[in-house]
């Protein structure tokens, strides 16, 4: 699957992609928030959860960029 071809799914179709293709890498928590980081093939899918509601409110998918910093051992603030 490609980046692209995840981006054209649904919400619960990419929730079933990231089920069936996906490899859990990490989770960060923060006062409002889970997210789950899962590697699909060559990109990245993050998975975010309101703590709150204990609901799905957001997938992000991406190849690189800030949304990887959160997942790093480096406290570089």
């Amino acid at each position: 699957m490609t980046l692209y071809e995840f981006n054209m799914l649904e919400l619960n179709n990419r929730m079933e992609a990231v089920n069936q293709y996906g490899t859990f890498l990490d989770n960060h928590i923060s006062d409002t928030e889970r997210c789950n980081l899962y590697a699909i093939d060559m990109f990245w899918v993050e998975v975010v959860y309101n703590i709150e509601t204990n609901s799905l409110t957001d997938i992000n998918s991406f190849k690189t960029g800030y949304l990887l910093d959160k997942y790093s051992n480096l406290n570089i603030f």
